[in-house]
């Protein structure tokens, strides 16, 4: 039950900051289009990097609700984003603020194994009340 919990709130956290993250894209606020044209990013790939955030957090809320390769492929997807992302930070070396997207990746990451986690156990649980219990052997 501990383990649930831990997943349903990380991945809520998740969906959350990168739903924050697709918003402050599409919204174009100023430090945002800097830290663009710093790392070398094209500012006319901003409304698809938006678009790809947002669709990592819909993806991680239905996966939530039951949809558990659609929660773990958006969880994969958000982990290789934030992977081009500080990819990108380290090529342009702007090494200051590449513990943003670190900390995103860090969350994908979370996302991802709590994720595939639960799926095992909830396998393991299911699995084992379908078999019978064994029949101890005397010797």
């Amino acid at each position: 039950m501990r383990m649930f919990r831990a997943y349903v709130i990380v991945t809520m956290v998740t969906a959350a900051a990168n739903v924050y993250a697709a918003i402050t894209d599409f919204l174009r606020p100023r430090w945002v289009l800097e830290n663009m044209a710093e790392v070398g990013v094209p500012r006319p790939w901003l409304p698809l990097l938006a678009l790809l955030k947002g669709a990592g957090a819909a993806g991680l809320l239905l996966g939530l609700m039951g949809f558990r390769t659609t929660g773990r492929a958006a969880a994969s997807g958000l982990l290789l984003f934030f992977i081009g992302a500080i990819t990108a930070h380290l090529r342009a070396r702007a090494f200051h603020n590449v513990a943003f997207p670190g900390a995103y990746l860090a969350l994908a990451i979370a996302s991802l194994t709590l994720g595939i986690q639960h799926q095992r156990g909830a396998a393991n649980a299911s699995s084992a009340m379908d078999k019978p219990d064994p029949i101890p052997v005397l010797r």
